[in-house]
């Protein structure tokens, strides 16, 4: 897996956010799966790499795939985040280049996915075993996986990482797992495996332990902003036609809301490209947190602001403001907070000056 071609500069050439933009625009109502594979086949996957000192470009490509669609994101920044996961830990490319991925690491306790190895020459194991939370599971072609190795004395061994492909005997996608309404594209319901061949990424640990895992998670915090600032649209423009005292102040709000938040994006990543090497655990959470915060903050004041018409009457802002609520839930809320400020007491250089 490599980055795209250098330029002059010797970075890649970013894609573009208005590129994407007009791609999305002639897909129309198209379904999510159907986007997803038009900006592979577009080459709009391949996105800067996390610490490659375009960070804040990928991040924009990320929300403006948000504001088109939260559950099409959903599948973008899994797939992308997939590409990036392979790239850092060295998988070279074993499938079609038009391939869409899934990257699939929660691991609640009623749902375990074991590895064994295998002596196979191309496949290394074996997993048996259930994931919860897959989104995108019946639509993607692969999926990147944490499993675990059951050790003699019955001790877990893990996680491990592994890829798999989709369409072999051995993997059934169900349909459990997932009633919500909101981001119901994204799917996210549980896979059982029983047998299927897989291959390892990386050695023992290596997926929770790299710089990547903490990258690639603030960059779901440029999906929730991307989604967050479009919903504000409706409110300027309400002030744009119609002057009215509480909706300006309403829009006042969310303004503040929105710039502080895309200032912390911004400084976000420029700290992740000066210290690529970083485990950036704690940027992250403080970025993920702001932009959680102000999703629901915007979703507030826009709401008062405007009342029920938009959530009505208008489909496009109704899918959203049902779809962003669900997709910020992955924010982890007062157990994030809880880490940050143990993260911030540890000693260190003072974290607030200007």
């Amino acid at each position: 897996m490599t980055p795209p071609d250098s330029g002059a500069g010797g970075l890649p050439e970013p894609v573009s956010a208005v590129a994407i933009d007009e791609l999305l625009e002639r897909c129309g109502a198209m379904p999510a799966v159907d986007k997803l594979a038009a900006l592979i086949e577009a080459g709009f996957d391949r996105l800067p790499l996390p610490g490659g000192g375009q960070t804040l470009d990928r991040w924009r490509a990320l929300a403006a795939v948000a504001a088109h669609d939260l559950s099409l994101v959903k599948l973008y920044e899994g797939h992308t985040d997939a590409l990036a996961i392979r790239a850092e830990l060295g998988d070279a490319p074993d499938e079609p280049w038009n391939a869409s991925w899934g990257v699939w690491a929660a691991e609640p306790p009623n749902a375990r996915l074991y590895a064994q190895s295998r002596q196979d020459s191309r496949y290394t194991l074996r997993l048996d075993g259930r994931k919860a939370w897959c989104s995108g599971a019946a639509s993607v072609s692969h999926a990147l996986v944490t499993c675990w190795q059951r050790e003699d004395g019955g001790a877990d061994r893990g996680p491990l990482l592994a890829a798999v492909a989709m369409n072999q005997p051995g993997v059934r996608v169900s349909d459990e797992g997932w009633q919500a309404v909101g981001m119901a594209e994204s799917a996210s319901v549980e896979v059982s495996f029983d047998g299927a061949k897989a291959r390892l990424v990386g050695e023992l640990g290596a997926y929770v332990n790299r710089p990547g895992f903490w990258q690639g998670g603030a960059g779901i915090a440029a999906c929730w902003y991307g989604a967050t600032a479009i919903l504000a649209g409706p409110l300027r423009q309400r002030i744009a036609q119609r002057p009215e005292p509480h909706a300006a102040a309403h829009l006042g709000a969310v303004d503040v809301a929105l710039s502080r938040t895309a200032a912390l994006l911004r400084e976000t990543a420029a700290e992740i490209d000066r210290r690529p090497a970083a485990y950036a655990q704690l940027i992250a959470l403080r970025a993920r947190a702001a932009a959680e915060r102000t999703a629901g903050f915007v979703l507030d004041h826009v709401g008062r602001a405007l009342g029920a018409a938009p959530f009505c009457q208008h489909g496009d802002f109704a899918r959203r403001a049902a779809d962003l609520p669900v997709f910020i839930r992955q924010c982890h809320a007062e157990r994030d907070l809880q880490t940050l400020g143990e993260l911030l007491a540890a000693p260190r250089e003072a974290p607030w000056t200007l």
